[in-house]
Order: C-alpha cells, then sequence, then structure tokens
C-alpha cells in the first residue's frame, strides 16, 4: 500500500524530485532545492517513515518506489529528473529501472546498486534507547547518544529528527520500523533479467566513502549504460553537504547537457 508523501516545491520550469537518504528529510537538501530552482520546479519529498510523511510497516524498496511513482503521478510531472542520496538514490534507481517513463534523468548520490553490509542501523538501537521522557533539552538527548555516535556531525544529522510536542521530544522517524527493515535496505533488490534504464545518469561520489567502489561500476554501467560518474575525492557519504557549491555545480551542468 502506497502512503502520500509530504514535500515542498519551489521553483518553475522541468520538474525535478529530491530523494534523500536514512534519517534524513527534505529540510536537509532546502539549499540545494533553492539552487536548482532558479531553472527547474523542484519538489523535495519526505519518504515513508520519515520526516512529515507517514509511518507503514514496510520499508522495501518497491514500496519506497511505488510511494514515489504515486506522487510523480498524482502532480503529473512526468518524465522528470530524479535524484537520490543513499537509501532515496536505491529508491530512486528502482524507480528508474521499473518505470523508465516517468524519468526523463537520473542522479545518484554516493550510492550504488549493490547490496552491502552496514553498521548505520545501530543508530537505531542507540536511539531507542534514549529516555526521551528524561530529557529536558536537546543538550541532554546529545548526551545520551555521544557515547555511540562519536562523531558530532552525524549527532547533529540525527538529532535533526527530535522533534517537541509540548514539554515532551519524539522521534520523527519511524525507528521500530526502520530497524525490521534494515536487511531490506542494505539490500538491492532482483530485477528481471536484461533490466536496464537507458536514460541520462549522473553518479556523484563521495571520495573518502565506501558506498561506491571500483568494482560497482561493472554493475551499474550493465544498469545504467548512459552513466558517467564523477567524484569527489575530499568528500564522505554526504556529498551534497561536504561540497555543496560543486555539487550544485555538477548537477546543472548535467541537466544543461542531458
Amino acid at each position: 500500500m502506497t502512503v502520500e508523501l509530504s514535500f515542498t516545491e519551489q521553483g518553475q520550469g522541468s520538474p525535478i524530485v529530491i530523494l534523500h537518504g536514512l534519517f534524513g528529510s527534505k529540510r536537509n537538501w532546502g539549499a540545494v532545492a533553492k539552487a536548482l530552482s532558479t531553472t527547474h520546479r523542484v519538489f523535495t519529498l519526505d519518504l515513508r517513515n520519515h520526516g512529515d510523511s507517514p509511518w507503514d510497516e514496510s520499508m522495501t524498496y518497491e514500496a519506497l518506489a511505488a510511494d514515489v511513482s504515486r506522487f510523480i503521478y498524482h502532480h503529473g510531472i512526468e518524465p522528470c529528473t530524479l535524484i537520490g542520496h543513499s537509501m532515496g538514490g536505491k529508491t530512486a534507481m528502482v524507480l528508474a529501472l521499473r518505470k523508465p517513463d516517468l524519468v526523463s534523468r537520473l542522479v545518484v548520490v554516493d550510492i550504488s546498486p549493490i547490496p552491502r553490509e552496514t553498521d548505520i542501523g545501530a543508530y537505531i538501537g542507540v536511539m531507542q534507547d534514549v529516555p526521551l521522557e528524561d530529557c529536558s533539552t536537546r543538550k541532554d538527548i546529545e548526551g545520551h547518544i555521544s557515547h555511540a555516535v562519536t562523531s558530532p556531525s552525524i549527532r547533529q544529522f540525527l538529532l535533526q529528527n527530535v522533534v517537541r510536542e509540548g514539554q515532551d521530544f519524539r522521534w520523527r522517524i519511524n525507528l521500530s520500523a526502520l530497524d525490521r527493515g534494515m536487511t531490506d535496505i542494505a539490500d538491492f533488490p532482483p530485477l528481471p533479467h536484461n533490466i536496464k534504464y537507458a536514460g541520462p545518469t549522473k553518479f556523484i561520489i563521495g571520495g573518502k566513502s565506501d558506498y561506491v567502489l571500483a568494482h560497482h561500476m561493472k554493475t551499474i554501467y550493465t544498469l545504467f549504460p548512459n552513466a558517467d560518474a564523477t567524484t569527489f575525492h575530499n568528500a564522505g557519504h554526504w556529498v551534497h553537504v561536504e561540497e555543496q557549491g560543486a555539487f550544485i555545480e555538477t548537477v546543472q551542468k548535467f541537466l544543461e547537457n542531458a
């Protein structure tokens, strides 16, 4: 069953749909969306179980892609450019491969169509263990996760999912569904033999990240024969944040030339 996704919209022109990664939200892409909206109509989405979108038990890529497909049809923006980071990138790839008529161009940010082992699911348990009822400030919550999440930037990223309702805090993300779905999130679904997306495709890779490795490229070019890749050697997994200006410029050039 699909869910109706929360979104923001800005700009005019040919449509772009942006999909965030695990633990992210449409708010993470505000600066990129604003820059692209000078020449395009840009939609930033909250995927299911994230941000302001509804919660649902399923976290398969087929379900995530079906939500986005429904959104595209509902808003009459097919075909559109799809930009997806990490989990959102896998969602975008599945949609482009399954329903290529909906996708005019594809940008995949630091993820490959390969199952991968990940320890990022450990963050879910850390967040679930926070006694929110005993916390009066965000600093209190940060203190509870700092022993396990040593990177200040990752802590702040995770804390964006904390919201206050009255005097109480709650997590904006559906931690239990994400926990149960981590195997699916780390996976990439099996595909029909010889399936391809032939549209213009750009992979943007963080050189300090291990999400896209050299031996993945054969699979990438098999599934996306019209793809090319750009690597930002000084960036990690969050390329669009760490190299924001260069990232925007790269996407803009791709949109102009594709």
